[in-house]
């Protein structure tokens, strides 16, 4: 079983428009709502993929209540912990003349300290014991910024496997407690080495040097490029088949969620890095937040490309 945790969970309204005109009244050809957060996503995925999770985090006020039912009929676990503010709302605005997306994000509801603590002690008590806790996406207001390290030092403590997707200070802060595995972007990894990362070779060289800071596995996202993968015995490049993108949201959290499920089951990195891909290239072919479908990822797997380098 795989639990995430998702500090920040968000209700994500998706409404499309024939042409965005910026100053004037556009009025929208489709509109969904769907569950929100990158660990949510995980789950979403993790559970379209028929494997087994539960998704941790915060959750408050009507759009919370909202955000519950439609995981719900989506059949995906939960045990959120209850707190006085409300969930936020992100707006994603597509435009189809332009195929462009625009996201407007919230920050989030202030959280207590005994709010904080009361979501840790049910993380940290949880029976039975996950295989991999997957920690992801931002930290709302009131929530210090070494809270994925502390969660990541209890889970090994427990002897949990760990996966940390986020960035900034958070992802700084949390890898101080060298979690298992770990998946930046391109820019994410600049910013975390405080370095540009012009070409394969200098992207080779940041995963090798994250890898040797105790990280067992670096993953390094390109986009439609695919993924570097690194850990303390192999580097590879994985190359996700051409396909043409609808949405790009939550690709990301969909390759986390192929590659822990594929470790979960005990596959090789080999086999983990392609379903990652596949999973994250499914999503690209949905649109607005609409994450993966499980006959698209079975359909893509075996047309990822992979290389040793």
């Amino acid at each position: 079983m795989i639990a995430t945790v998702t500090l920040n969970p968000s209700l994500d309204k998706t409404v499309t428009v024939e042409q965005l005109v910026i100053d004037e009244t556009n009025r929208w050809t489709s509109f969904r709502r769907d569950p929100g957060g990158k660990g949510i996503n995980v789950s979403r995925v993790i559970h379209e993929l028929r494997g087994k999770t539960i998704v941790y985090g915060f959750i408050g006020g009507v759009d919370g209540e909202i955000l519950k039912q439609l995981l719900q009929q989506q059949g995906v676990p939960f045990d959120f912990t209850p707190i006085k503010g409300e969930v936020r709302s992100n707006l994603i605005i597509t435009n189809m003349e332009t195929c462009c997306q625009t996201r407007i994000d919230a920050p989030g509801p202030h959280i207590s300290k005994g709010e904080l603590e009361s979501l840790i002690s049910k993380i940290i008590h949880t029976e039975p014991k996950p295989s991999f806790l997957v920690m992801a996406g931002s930290i709302p207001p009131g929530v210090p910024d070494n809270i994925y390290a502390r969660l990541i030092e209890e889970a090994k403590a427990q002897g949990v496997k760990t996966v940390l997707d986020s960035d900034g200070q958070w992802l700084r802060e949390g890898i101080k407690a060298k979690p298992t595995v770990i998946k930046p972007n391109v820019h994410e990894a600049e910013d975390l080495l405080g370095t540009k990362l012009k070409d394969e070779a200098s992207i080779i060289q940041a995963a090798k040097t994250l890898v040797n800071q105790g990280i067992e596995v670096v993953a390094i996202s390109r986009g439609p490029d695919g993924l570097i993968i690194a850990t303390d015995t192999q580097t590879l490049s994985v190359i996700p088949p051409q396909v043409e993108i609808s949405s790009t949201v939550g690709a990301g959290d969909s390759a986390v969620a192929g590659m822990v499920l594929s470790l979960t089951r005990g596959d090789t990195i080999e086999d983990a890095c392609r379903l990652a891909v596949a999973a994250g290239t499914a999503t690209t072919l949905t649109p607005g937040t609409e994450l993966c479908r499980r006959q698209d990822v079975e359909s893509l797997l075996p047309l990822v490309k992979m290389k040793r380098l």
